[in-house]
């Protein structure tokens, strides 16, 4: 029985230039897990966000790209070489959009002979657009390609005791200099996506604090587990009860999405009095144009110009060895 791990991360557009990034959201976007309506109308969202989306984002993601490509990408291959290098089983790396495809990297495996593949994938917290649709997809993609592969799924890991203990020490050197606030800046989701994850249907966003009201419910809600991930984080790293807090980034569309809203909160919390701020996005292991551009760079500007002195990103775990033991804990309790 021949065994392998997958690696599944969000994607990244093949370049910067506004064709591909058009058809990387296009793909994105048209996601029935992303956004979350009947065909017909996410069709008709899609093409009105595609006028003009496309020109935007390029320019964003022009200003992260390196001469080796993506950030996200890159630094997932590195992972998946330092991965690999510690582990006896093949890894292999996938996007749940764009390039590297899971198709090829499925049928890749099933060439190679591969019966049993364990797949990891690259995000935390569950989400139905993150993490379940890249569950999902990896399913259908075995199912239909590679029919003879039996397929298993870490679950969701964002209050596992090695995974917390890395994510501290990644940002030890950071909490260790004087600052005013650490800031959880976590992906954003909208509500109603919440409340379809519910198993029970009437706890999540409708019980009094529900995320800290024991519940079954917890088990696919994105919300309790990134309060969970933070309030574990802070245990662990001593950080103040007065100096932290939550907030969501990168909403879409003018329904409501979780709050407190990321960038909203740069503003507030100078007018609180925060002159000095870090921030910290364990939504994303890897750095990206959500953690570069849009807290590093625009993130900081607004903080700056309502009146901050000093703004940090914490830079996600990326390659940080704690991480990497991280997944070869996980790899070795799937392939002893």
């Amino acid at each position: 029985m021949s065994k392998a791990v997958l690696l599944v991360n969000l994607g990244s557009p093949d370049s910067p230039s506004v064709p591909d990034v058009r058809r990387y959201l296009n793909e994105f976007l048209m996601d029935g897990r992303v956004i979350d309506v009947a065909w017909p109308l996410r069709r008709l969202i899609v093409g009105w966000i595609l006028l003009k989306r496309p020109q935007e984002s390029a320019h964003a993601y022009q200003s992260i790209w390196t001469p080796a490509g993506s950030p996200l990408i890159v630094i997932s291959r590195v992972v998946q070489q330092r991965l690999q290098a510690r582990v006896s089983v093949p890894v292999a790396l996938a996007m749940r959009y764009q390039n590297p495809s899971i198709e090829t990297a499925v049928q890749q495996l099933a060439a190679q002979g591969t019966t049993r593949l364990h797949l990891i994938p690259l995000f935390p917290h569950y989400a139905m657009s993150s993490y379940e649709t890249a569950v999902e997809r990896v399913r259908e993609v075995v199912d239909q390609r590679a029919p003879r592969i039996t397929l298993s799924v870490e679950p969701p890991y964002g209050d596992a005791p090695d995974y917390l203990a890395a994510l501290v020490e990644s940002a030890a050197s950071y909490l260790a200099d004087e600052y005013d606030h650490l800031l959880f800046s976590f992906h954003g989701v909208p509500e109603r996506q919440i409340r379809k994850s519910d198993l029970t249907d009437r706890h999540c966003l409708v019980v009094k604090d529900c995320c800290h009201t024991p519940s079954v419910a917890h088990r696919f809600c994105y919300r309790h587990q990134c309060f969970r991930t933070a309030e574990e984080f802070v245990r662990r790293a001593g950080v103040p009860a007065n100096r932290w807090s939550v907030a969501f980034q990168s909403r879409l569309g003018r329904d409501p999405w979780l709050t407190p809203y990321t960038d909203q909160e740069f503003e507030r919390l100078v007018a609180a009095g925060v002159k000095k701020l870090l921030v910290i996005c364990p939504a994303f292991v890897s750095d990206c144009l959500e953690t570069i551009e849009e807290i590093a760079m625009r993130g900081r500007d607004t903080f700056l110009r309502a009146g901050g002195r000093e703004f940090i990103q914490i830079p996600c775990l990326n390659e940080h060895p704690r991480w990497i033991q991280v997944l070869v804990n996980m790899v070795e309790r799937f392939a002893p």
